[in-house]
């Protein structure tokens, strides 16, 4: 049984040190891959890891609080150039002092006038928040828009400004009591409010990203120096190969040292874990790209069909027909002269072949039907048809036809075997003979075909059965299906149909990846 490719005998390391060496790098480079995604999910995804909370359905207030998850803000915001912003932390700030007044408030008391000062405070604060949308400079216009639903919804109000103005308000903290309107704004205003930020610019005006500090000093140093190893161990294995020749043999390792595309880095470090031997990828390789071959080589025949087709189609409708078969004689082909030589050497070739060896085997075949013929002809032109039920006279008749068949046949096959032997004997002559044959055969059929009309039938009916072939076998090839094909191919691979021999022996030495 043939063996997959994934499962032959893998190549023995050159040493202990480059093994080990491979599969470090093999593991840096997996950490920095996770690293990068990491720094280019992250500003997108800031609202998650700071608040750590996970919402399956995004229009049903579920909530799966991911605690275990550790608070990476604080590390992650200067990398990033991200910082409160100052509208929304005072915000932040204000509320926390109006907190801290009502807490002591009795339920059903009204506030006393330092703490209605601080409620029409935390008023205007939250009507100047939703006027001037410190949200846009994040991108977050969408959490104000949650914002001031969720405060429409609370006060039973089709404005959201109204709507602030009576949660905010004396009366509605005497009725309804701060312990719970605290937990209102506690759990789902105020963390709302607390995704907003501002990130710095740049110089060149673009957003900070300190990034390729920490990918430069812990990872691209690494990853320059195991560059450096590969090619240097590529150059011992082949000494011939140039240091830029060397460069472009390892081109898949070049995302490592880019700073930008880093997402890129999938390819090389793919790469890293298959040839350490960390992760085998080949059967999943092997899946992915069967199917993706098997639909690429249909449609690639189906074109490359269709095209044959269609171009012999242009050529048989050509009325030039007969000047390319004059073209074909000796004196007017544009080829070399030991090329005009080829047809007759072919003939002078098969023409010996075909007389003293094939045709005399077919010497049964002949008889019988020449026999037939001949049979058939005495029987309607030599007796007449009252004597024609005489048995003796019929027997006579078949020995008859059937001696005549044998003579002529044998004496055909004598001058066929005859005339196959003068041939196989090379004579200038008789090859000058036989060109002025071909020659001549040429111009006649160009003549034939320019007198009558065969030639626009024949076009006709060749074209006719292009046509048929088009639709029939492209259409086969059609219904086959991608399935089948690669069904076909499993069973090649797995056929027993390749001697154990022709395996790689385990102790075989095999050529180590670049």
């Amino acid at each position: 049984m043939a063996r997959p490719r994934w499962q032959a005998p893998s190549a023995e390391a050159s040493g202990r040190w480059v093994r080990g060496w491979d599969r470090f790098v093999a593991i840096w480079a997996s950490l920095n891959l996770v690293w990068v995604a990491f720094d280019l999910t992250y500003v997108p995804l800031r609202t998650f890891w700071l608040q750590r909370n996970l919402y399956p359905i995004p229009s049903v207030p579920l909530v799966v609080p991911l605690t275990v998850l550790p608070d990476v803000t604080p590390l992650m915001d200067p990398i990033k150039g991200i910082e409160p912003h100052r509208e929304t932390q005072a915000y932040l700030q204000q509320f926390q002092r109006l907190d801290a007044a009502l807490q002591s408030l009795p339920a059903g008391q009204a506030p006393q006038a330092a703490q209605v000062g601080l409620l029409n405070r935390q008023a205007q604060l939250t009507a100047q928040l939703m006027d001037s949308n410190p949200f846009l400079s994040s991108g977050a216009s969408g959490t104000l828009e949650k914002i001031k639903n969720r405060l429409r919804q609370r006060a039973d109000r089709d404005s959201a400004g109204q709507a602030s103005n009576l949660l905010l308000s004396p009366a509605w903290i005497q009725a309804e009591g701060w312990s719970r309107e605290r937990r209102f704004w506690n759990d789902q205003i105020l963390p709302l409010v607390a995704t907003n930020y501002w990130r710095s610019i740049d110089e060149n005006g673009r957003p900070t990203d300190h990034f390729w500090r920490i990918d430069l000093l812990l990872f691209q140093g690494v990853f320059a120096l195991d560059i450096l190893l590969r090619l240097i161990r590529l150059r011992r294995r082949l000494p011939g190969l140039s240091w830029g020749d060397a460069l472009l043999r390892r081109w898949s390792d070049l995302p490592l040292l880019l700073p930008f595309w880093r997402w890129l880095r999938l390819v090389p470090v793919l790469e890293r874990l298959q040839t350490s031997g960390l992760v085998n990828f080949e059967p999943l390789r092997a899946v992915v790209s069967r199917g993706v071959v098997a639909l690429l080589a249909v449609e690639l025949f189906e074109v490359l069909s269709l095209q044959i087709l269609d171009g012999t189609q242009g050529l048989i409708r050509s009325r030039r027909w007969p000047q390319r078969l004059r073209a074909l004689r000796s004196h007017q082909s544009v080829v070399s002269s030991s090329d005009e030589r080829a047809l007759v050497e072919l003939v002078r070739i098969w023409a010996p072949l075909l007389l003293s060896q094939v045709a005399p085997r077919l010497a049964p075949e002949l008889q019988g039907l020449l026999g037939y013929s001949l049979r058939q002809s005495l029987d309607r032109t030599v007796v007449p048809p009252p004597l024609r039920q005489l048995q003796p006279l019929l027997q006579v008749e078949s020995g008859i036809s059937r001696q005549l068949a044998s003579g002529m046949v044998d004496s055909l096959l004598e001058l066929s075997r005859s005339t196959g032997n003068r041939l196989s004997r090379r004579d200038d002559v008789q090859l000058d003979l036989l060109q002025r044959f071909i020659d001549r055969f040429w111009e006649e059929l160009a003549a034939a075909l320019e007198r009558g009309p065969a030639l626009e039938r024949s076009q006709e009916l060749l074209c006719a059965l292009i046509d048929g072939a088009k639709g029939t076998y492209l259409s086969q090839i059609n219904r086959a299906g991608i399935e089948a094909l690669i069904q076909e191919l499993d069973q090649l691979i797995t056929a027993p149909g390749r001697d154990d021999d022709e395996r790689p022996s385990p102790g075989a030495p095999a050529t180590p990846a670049p």
